[in-house]
């Protein structure tokens, strides 16, 4: 037998995995001819197939020191050199390899996936498209352009490839699974859960794709589903820290608390430096109300993972809500935000070219995930329908992820309307420099889907931060923040606050009930056995020393009830408990939960006076009770947002239910409650008194807005 003879006889049974006869034939070639380059190779690549990558490195660089025009030896040291961490050479090598075979399709392939890893993804892109041009139905190019297109935020182009892939070989689950997330990530949920569920069919026991499925349900609000997805998962595989993590979210979105915070606890016990779940744990914990505990997961989250944004606004955001926290602690939590987020993009800051004529129609930005039935939405619907079109261009850069009929409504009154869902933070604020944007409005400061790193690159030459909440972001480069008076008392020093104060002329919100209300009933107090206290608000904000004040107004009066928004479960037991400990029974607290706006609007009709909470006071429930014909009581403290109430009060002149103490508060709380001809007159006017109220003024609060942005135009034009 001819050594040509014998190659081709040990190149089938290494083929058809008979590896220890191919290695033999191929050790009696190379002791007849030590330095037959082919016989080296196939020895090389033999010891590719059982991972011995030293030796087949040694051999196929022999093989290619005897042969170095060989394309496929250069191919295959590529192929291990990147198995073993040896990315330049890996990337040397396929080079080489098309360069000796310019149509050789497996290798541009493999050089696509060696340069995605090195992080060359533009040229990564080019070589796999090149593979697919020599060869169409090449699966893994496929593949591969699919993930490269992914990581380069072109996620349209990357359910095209994977869809092509599918063409192809229509039974591979791991391709469904990286086109699921595709369409998931752009909030196509429904093309999602169809992909998803062909790759269960394919791969029933794949637990990372239950695990998808059930986000992409919980997505679409069908929690119940998501749920059971998630259970599926964790029956496969009880230890599976994502699974927990996740029925968590599920569990809290569907209001089941104490569920979520023992899943959250179960995925940190699998997986102690899991900080999505530290996070979400501490979101659980502040719904709860237990703010210490809250403040410390969110804690734990950045020691983990420095670099967590979202962990890291959810802790600015709680700062909020926390009674021990000053103005100091608050610039010193800023600071620290920006120093980890901001400073390091203001390389990307370039010089505007805006043109600065005073007079002309201003381009004005707003971004939000919030243009939909939401509080930020509803305040920020009347200024979007009064702005004075002839003056202003509007443009809506949107991150709704789950449209309504409110969303339709913003999507109407934009003069461009960009839908922002999958593009990253530079390519939004690429979007908004290419779109001329002049003054651009940020609608969400830390809340969830804030897009504060686009702020950070300065987009737009003016940029302010209005309504996510009373406070600042904390972030240097928006300049300014819109509030009023009253939130901000003029001549205050507020080292907190990165951004100016531009105080406007009423108040810093104008309030619009959007849709249907309840009619406003007589006082409650005048038929029943006492007077009902009551508050409505995110049960985050009431912390144990707000608790203490009510139930020194309750122990204050007599027969006196209160009505106050609680989720089910241990918090329910702790208020109730907190009160009984202060000889306050059962029967005189009543615990609500969740409820549509109807109901939720209808509940105001058995509250005589409602209390606000603080250091953080209510806003929308505020305006909500005023509009239901209920007083709401307050005590302003050194914030903008422990200062809301006195703003809103204020502006439809009841500034005298702001107390100046925790004594004044009990006391004003027990002369209302035993003056209820005042209090039954205040419900049977409070509604006419909003609507003829600069509260209620929407033409002109969206002229003292527009009288801001006019400002602050020819302040960046000098």
């Amino acid at each position: 037998m001819t050594i040509p003879e014998a190659l081709q006889i040990a190149v089938e049974y290494q083929s058809a995995g008979r590896l220890a006869e191919a290695e033999a034939i191929y050790r009696r070639i190379l002791a007849a001819q030590p330095n037959h380059a082919g016989a080296l190779h196939f020895l090389g690549v033999l010891a590719l197939q059982v991972g011995r990558h030293d030796v087949a490195l040694q051999w196929i660089r022999k093989s290619i020191a005897i042969d170095p025009n060989n394309p496929d030896a250069h191919s295959n040291l590529g192929v291990v050199c990147r198995a073993t961490g040896r990315l330049d050479e890996a990337i040397a090598a396929y080079r080489r390899a098309v360069e000796l075979k310019p149509d050789y399709p497996e290798a541009y392939n493999n050089l696509g996936n060696a340069l995605w890893e090195q992080g060359e993804l533009d040229e990564g892109v080019a070589a796999c498209r090149r593979a697919i041009e020599l060869q169409p139905d090449l699966l893994d190019a496929h593949v591969n352009l699919g993930d490269l297109l992914r990581d380069r935020g072109q996620l349209d182009d990357a359910i095209a490839a994977y869809r092509r892939a599918l063409e192809i070989k229509p039974d591979f689950p791991e391709v469904c699974l990286s086109l699921g997330a595709s369409l998931a990530f752009l909030i196509r949920l429904d093309e999602a859960i169809v992909v998803y569920r062909r790759a269960i069919e394919l791969s029933p026991g794949c637990v990372e794709v239950l695990v998808n499925l059930g986000a992409a349900l919980a997505g679409l609000g069908r929690f119940d589903e998501a749920m059971a997805e998630y259970r599926r998962a964790i029956a496969l595989n009880a230890d599976h820290p994502e699974a927990h993590n996740n029925l968590g979210n599920a569990l809290k979105q569907s209001g089941q608390l104490d569920a979520a915070i023992d899943a959250y606890r179960r995925a940190i016990e699998l997986k102690p430096d899991y900080p999505e779940a530290h996070s979400n744990l501490g979101n659980a914990l502040k719904d709860r109300g237990e703010l210490d505990e809250a403040l410390a997961a969110y804690r734990r989250a950045l020691q983990i993972k420095p670099d967590y944004l979202g962990a890291h606004s959810n802790l600015v955001q709680a700062l909020h809500y926390h009674p021990g926290h000053d103005a100091m602690a608050f610039a010193e939590e800023h600071r620290r935000w920006n120093r980890q987020f901001g400073d390091p993009l203001r390389q990307f800051v370039r010089p505007h070219s805006n043109d600065p004529t005073v007079a002309r129609r201003l381009r004005v930005g707003y971004v939000s995930p919030d243009f939909r039935y939401h509080p930020v939405g509803r305040f920020a619907l009347p200024l979007l329908e009064r702005h004075d079109r002839e003056r202003f261009e509007i443009l809506c850069y949107s991150k709704v992820t789950s449209s309504d009929w409110m969303t339709e409504r913003f999507r109407g009154l934009a003069g461009k309307w960009r839908d922002t869902v999958g593009l990253s933070d530079d390519q939004l604020a690429e979007m908004i420099r290419e779109d001329g944007v002049d003054i651009l409005v940020d609608l969400a400061m830390h809340t969830a889907g804030n897009r504060l790193l686009t702020f950070a690159r300065q987009p737009a030459p003016v940029q302010v931060t209005w309504l996510g909440y009373p406070g600042s972001t904390g972030l240097p480069s928006i300049g300014y923040r819109l509030t009023d008076a009253q939130m901000d008392p003029p001549g205050e020093k507020q080292a907190w606050s990165a951004e100016e104060p531009v105080r406007l002329p009423d108040c810093w919100c104008c309030y619009d009930p959007v849709d249907d209300s309840p009619g406003i009933n007589a006082l409650p107090a005048l038929s029943a056995k006492g007077v009902t206290f009551g508050s409505l608000n995110n049960f985050g904000k009431v912390h144990e020393g707000v608790l203490a004040l009510w139930a020194r107004v309750m122990g204050a009066v007599k027969g006196s009830r209160l009505l106050v928004f609680c989720p089910e479960g241990r918090a329910r037991e702790r208020v109730l408990a907190f009160f009984g400990a202060r000889g306050i029974g059962a029967e005189r607290v009543e615990l609500a939960g969740l409820l549509p706006r109807w109901e939720y609007l209808s509940l105001y009709q058995r509250i005589d006076l409602g209390l606000d909470p603080f250091p953080c006071n209510g806003m929308t429930t505020t305006c909500d009770a005023l509009w239901m014909g209920v007083p709401v009581l307050t005590w302003p403290g050194e914030m903008p947002a422990s200062r809301a109430g006195l703003s809103l009060l204020s502006c439809i002149g009841l500034g005298e239910l702001a107390a100046s103490s925790e004594e004044d508060y009990v006391r004003s709380a027990v002369e209302l409650a035993g003056n209820l001809p005042r209090l039954a007159d205040m419900r049977a006017t409070l509604r006419s008194r909003m609507q003829a109220s600069p509260l209620m003024d929407a033409p002109r609060f969206a002229r003292n807005v527009e009288a801001a942005f006019r400002s602050m135009w020819e302040r960046w034009k000098e």
